[in-house]
């Protein structure tokens, strides 16, 4: 019975659907030959939708900043609000638990969750080392970024005993790019193995490496052995062939002169 009840039921439903696809498809038409002609007759195309600057968001973050500044001038180099309404405070290194601190506990900024901890290599700089701490307020439904500096040998002050989530970061940090935070419970390497020689964040690190790991059949073990690279690095240019070889090639012992051509009287 109800099998019989389908074969009646489909046809009509199956006619009905066709009718409401053919109407969504005639409609989705008319609304594009409608745009089509809106842009034709005003002579605008669409352009990609850049976000607007907030005057009244930048003129809260430029006070917060000068808020920040005021209470702590000891360690607060410069505040700057960057386009897209992000604030950012550079700190001098001996200032990173204070103001990391006065950032979480403060009732004005309750900047509770430390999101990361990023480190930027500038060789070209005394203080090569830029470390970025990026911490959001749920509170305040807001985002700011710590900045300080530092080199190859003065360790910085760990942000642990502030926050607890970050020592996974400085790890991260200290493996890639070898900054040394003092006063950490367990700094060791994260990302790279046992007994790795070097930071590979950093810009003078070759892209090769110094070593490669291999699985050897014959001590069936995995092996790490001094690189060796089966070609050479190349200096590959945008000239074509023809430019850069000559037209001819003369091989040892059959250099013949080549004729010149005779002159028309």
């Amino acid at each position: 019975m109800a099998s019989r009840i389908c074969r009646l039921i489909r046809p009509v439903t199956t006619t009905f659907a066709r009718k409401n696809g053919l109407n969504t498809l005639s409609g989705l038409q008319q609304n594009q030959n409608f745009l089509k002609r809106q842009s034709s007759t005003t002579g605008t195309t669409k352009q990609p939708t850049v976000a607007t600057r907030n005057p009244l968001i930048r003129k809260s973050l430029t006070d917060f900043g000068a808020y920040v500044a005021e209470c702590l001038p000891k360690y607060v180099q410069k505040v700057h609000v960057l386009f897209h309404d992000e604030l950012e405070i550079m700190i001098h290194p001996d200032g990173i638990v204070p103001v990391l601190f006065f950032l979480k506990e403060h009732t004005n900024a309750q900047f509770m969750n430390i999101v990361d901890i990023a480190g930027v290599d500038k060789p070209t700089l005394e203080n090569r080392f830029e470390i970025v701490y990026m911490l959001q307020s749920l509170q305040f439904n807001s985002r700011i970024r710590i900045k300080t500096y530092t080199d190859e040998l003065t360790p910085i002050e760990s942000a642990c005993s502030v926050f607890p989530g970050a020592n996974w970061y400085e790890r991260e940090i200290w493996d890639m790019f070898g900054v040394f935070f003092a006063n950490h419970p367990d700094l060791r390497r994260i990302l790279t193995d046992y007994g790795f020689e070097g930071h590979p964040f950093r810009k003078d690190f070759p892209l090769s490496g110094y070593v490669e790991v291999r699985y050897d059949d014959e001590v069936k073990r995995v092996v790490v052995e001094p690189l060796e690279l089966t070609q050479e690095f190349r200096k590959f240019e945008a000239n074509t062939p023809w430019e850069t070889f000559p037209a001819h090639r003369l091989s040892e012992g059959n250099e013949k002169p080549t004729a010149k051509p005779e002159e028309k009287k």
